[in-house]
């Protein structure tokens, strides 16, 4: 599987030169493969957001190289091509709506890539369908008179209308409730499906990465500390612990039983594992 994104010793600095200055990545070396779906975690500060707006150019390093989708995005010329390939999605993305209608809000992107207006509105029906919106009732209506929920999956939509390569998702769920952080994930493994994509996410909620991420980065005062796959990542507990980052609930769950005593796996990552090991341990009591 080839790469997609390559980073080979990022480095970026805030406020160079400055009082202020400060380092928010050192010397962070990652390839991302293509199609992989992959979970950035780290505390508050680590350097997460940075690392990902590194990934469509709104950022360029102060030293090392990051080379997306085959472009270098030191250069510039280069650099203003990248928004077509690469869609990110900013903590709550319902804030970047505009336009007087949904349709027109999806359709910007598309818009402004030279496409036909039977393309434009192939491409907005089939995100709106996407991310669980329907085309024929929701693109009339204005984005502001949608619910919460509604309004970022719209915002979603008009990301997901320019089919990129790269999907960057930062801390999408945040403030939806359980049903609608599923509802959202399902929405955009249905759009890695169906196109390909390397999605990568952001996330504090760790049962998020747990159940959907193939490879986990883990970052820590700007440096990339532990990178592989979820049960490799969180059988290092104590490590994680450490930089402040937790295990998934069932996770902790298990290992409590685990102290208590109890014949339990410990690499148990997701709620139906953690049942049917609970349903295995009661059956063995009730014998």
């Amino acid at each position: 599987m080839s790469s997609i994104i390559e980073i080979d010793k990022l480095s970026h600095i805030y406020s160079p030169g400055t009082p202020f200055q400060v380092t928010s990545l050192d010397s962070i070396s990652l390839d991302i493969k293509k199609g992989v779906f992959l979970a950035i975690i780290g505390s508050t500060g680590s350097g997460k957001s940075t690392l990902v707006r590194h990934f469509n150019g709104l950022l360029t390093p102060a030293a090392g190289n990051v080379r997306v989708c085959g472009i270098d995005t030191a250069d510039k010329k280069q650099r203003r091509n990248l928004w077509r390939s690469v869609g990110l999605v900013f903590q709550q993305p319902e804030h970047q709506l505009f336009e007087e209608t949904v349709f027109t809000d999806v359709a910007f992107g598309p818009r402004n890539m030279g496409l036909t207006e039977a393309e434009i509105t192939e491409r907005v029906h089939e995100a709106l369908r996407l991310v669980g919106l329907d085309p024929l009732e929701a693109a009339r209506m204005s984005p502001f008179c949608l619910s919460g929920g509604m309004r970022r999956r719209a915002a979603i939509a008009g990301v997901l209308a320019l089919k990129p390569q790269v999907l960057i998702l930062d801390e999408p769920t945040a403030g939806l409730d359980p049903q609608g952080k599923r509802q959202l994930m399902k929405h955009i493994e249905e759009f890695r499906r169906r196109e390909g994509a390397t999605i990568i996410l952001v996330t504090h909620d760790m049962e998020e990465v747990a159940l959907m991420a193939e490879r986990v980065a883990v970052l820590n005062r700007g440096r990339l500390v532990m990178e592989g796959k979820p049960r490799e990542i969180f059988s290092r507990a104590a490590e994680l612990t450490a930089i402040g980052l937790d295990l998934p609930a069932p996770a902790r769950l298990i290992r409590q039983l685990r102290l208590l005593g109890k014949p339990v796996r410990t690499d148990v990552l997701t709620t139906a594992e953690a049942e049917e090991e609970i349903a295995r341990l009661l059956g063995e009591t009730q014998c």
